[in-house]
């Protein structure tokens, strides 16, 4: 059943549920952020009404810069007003930033420490028809591995609003990771989010979950539909919610692998260095448990809906549920 305790949105499970992109829910709170400091400006290369940056840009335009198809620029622009006590959010692709400029976000802003937070919208497979070249799939890894730089990945376009007014309240350097593609929208404005901080949105209805399914982003609603089919077959499952890869919630992931002896990660991302790469270091250290990982296996992206693409590289609900009714064999 899902958490009652975490207000989480009743209607999730029907087919109509509301889908909002995840995107929105930034544009949206970096409006609001804006809001409520004077210090918060924009930056964009390019793309400032796919990143749902023109939210901000319409109620700001004297703190809205338009950087061009420059993301090294972008970014280095970014610290320097960092520098100069400003509060930048800096757009594009994520396969462009961090893909293209990592080397200017390690030097210019984790090096130097620097309060920027740099979103990566269009993350993952699901941006579909725009192909392999655009698909990013290995940015958590490139991000989480920097020092000084906090990742988080929003399930949900109301999480990710959430998480843009943390982000502009925190001072630590930031990646920000979006999809493109309408998600169905799982919480509510009263569900809890904290940076650092995951939340169980999944639980038996009564006894112990025999595996913990930990998720991060887009692919939360598929991880759900997943638990609630082996619940009717009899498996118990616990959903951790994780938005917060960097810093994880070592706290909640050992708890969850306590209880179930069993994890299954799901990301949309390469696994090789991801999430599910991060939750294991953390259980290899405190608490070493069977792990299966759904992202992608070692390939690059191709065209296609996302829907084919998420299906065809075993990301969906299918995929969750047969790794799920594996481990629990071991």
């Amino acid at each position: 059943m899902l958490n009652p305790h975490l207000k989480l949105n009743p209607r999730i499970f029907n087919q109509d549920v509301e889908q909002v992109p995840i995107r929105k829910g930034f544009g949206e709170g970096l409006e609001k952020a804006g809001e409520a400091d004077k210090n918060v400006v924009a930056l964009c290369a390019d793309l400032t009404e796919s990143t749902m940056m023109s939210f901000f840009k319409e109620k700001f335009p004297e703190r809205f810069v338009e950087v061009g198809v420059a993301e090294q620029n972008l970014v280095t622009i970014a610290s320097g007003m960092a520098a100069m006590g400003k509060i930048p959010f800096c757009s594009s692709y994520a396969m462009f930033s961090p893909g293209r400029n990592w080397e200017q976000i390690r030097t210019t802003i984790a090096y130097n420490d620097r309060k920027v937070v740099i979103v990566g919208s269009h993350a993952g497979i699901s941006v579909g028809p725009d192909g392999g070249t655009h698909q990013a799939l290995e940015d958590i890894s490139l991000m989480r591995v920097m020092p000084n730089m906090d990742v988080v990945s929003p399930c949900d376009a109301i999480e990710a609003k959430k998480a843009t007014l943390a982000l502009a309240k925190s001072v630590k350097p930031a990646y920000l990771r979006l999809a493109r593609e309408k998600t169905p929208i799982i919480t509510t404005e009263e569900t809890p989010f904290a940076l650092g901080k995951a939340e169980i949105y999944w639980m038996p209805d009564v006894g112990l979950a025999q595996v913990g399914i930990i998720v991060t982003g887009d692919l939360m609603y598929r991880a759900l539909l997943a638990a609630k089919e082996l619940e009717a077959e009899g498996i118990k499952t616990k959903v951790l919610n994780l938005p917060s890869i960097k810093p994880i919630d070592m706290h909640a992931v050992i708890t969850l692998a306590r209880e179930t002896k069993r994890i299954v990660t799901v990301e949309e991302h390469q696994v090789a260095g991801g999430m599910g790469g991060a939750v294991a270091e953390v259980l290899a250290q405190n608490y070493p448990v069977p792990i299966e990982f759904i992202g992608v296996q070692d390939k690059f992206g191709q065209s296609g809906t996302p829907d084919e693409l998420v299906e065809h590289y075993g990301m969906g609900t299918p995929s969750i549920k047969k790794a799920v009714q594996k481990i629990i064999q071991r």
